[in-house]
């Protein structure tokens, strides 16, 4: 179903994050941890989280890989997220038709999960495809922009082809979207170094696998580990 939502929004928003060609800079962490604290600076944080979470369509995409690679120095940052109502709107995503009472469960369900998590993008994803259907075209739009460059910021940070550059993610969840958006398969997953490697079928794409760098992941789950001794 994914694949199928994703196809459709990109058909019918006219997104163009993925038309452009794409140039990569590895984030800078410390760079960006500095600017972010501080309250003069143009990429401070509680302001450019004000403005992501009213959809303001003028964040520029040094502001989106402010406010992605930013977050893993927010308090909530947690590599184990999952929704607070993942069993609730899984039920929805198994469904084939919907009616107006299951667009505002919806999207009250998704809401409140963007609330505990900004960068959820299959919710993100889902909530356009409902907008869409419920016929708030502009909620749609704004709301597949901000997919759309948040998915950006993440193809910003590499090219994937080896660990030194791979794309680099908050979750687990963010590497199997990017195969899902180019309608890749992978066939097996391994950790070398920092990074997460997914593997394709040999021969059956102009690369064998994809590196998705999780440094930061990795930081954050071994301070998890930490706090429960």
């Amino acid at each position: 179903m994914t694949n199928k939502l994703l196809l459709l929004i990109f058909l019918i928003i006219g997104t163009t994050v993925f038309a452009q060609e794409i140039t990569f800079k590895a984030p800078d962490y410390k760079a960006i941890e500095k600017e972010i604290q501080d309250k003069k600076s143009t990429f401070y944080y509680p302001v450019l989280m004000e403005k992501l979470v009213k959809s303001d369509t003028l964040l520029t995409t040094e502001e989106y890989r402010h406010l992605y690679f930013g977050y893993v120095f927010q308090p909530k940052y947690n590599a184990f997220w999952k929704s607070p109502d993942d069993e609730k709107l899984r039920k929805f995503y198994n469904k084939e038709t919907y009616d107006n009472k299951d667009y505002d469960e919806i999207i009250k369900l998704i809401n409140r999960s963007l609330e505990s998590f900004p960068f959820d993008l299959k919710q993100l994803n889902f909530l356009s495809y409902i907008y869409h259907l419920k016929g708030d075209e502009e909620l749609a739009k704004k709301t597949s922009i901000k997919f759309d460059n948040i998915v950006g910021a993440i193809l910003s940070s590499g090219d994937g082809k080896q660990c030194e550059t791979g794309f680099h993610v908050l979750l687990v969840d963010h590497e199997y979207m990017l195969l899902n958006i180019f309608e890749l398969t992978t066939n097996g997953q391994s950790l070398i170094g920092k990074c997460d490697y997914l593997s394709f079928e040999k021969g059956k794409y102009k690369v064998d696998g994809i590196y998705f760098n999780i440094e930061k992941m990795l930081e954050n789950e071994s301070k998890i580990f930490r706090q429960k001794l």
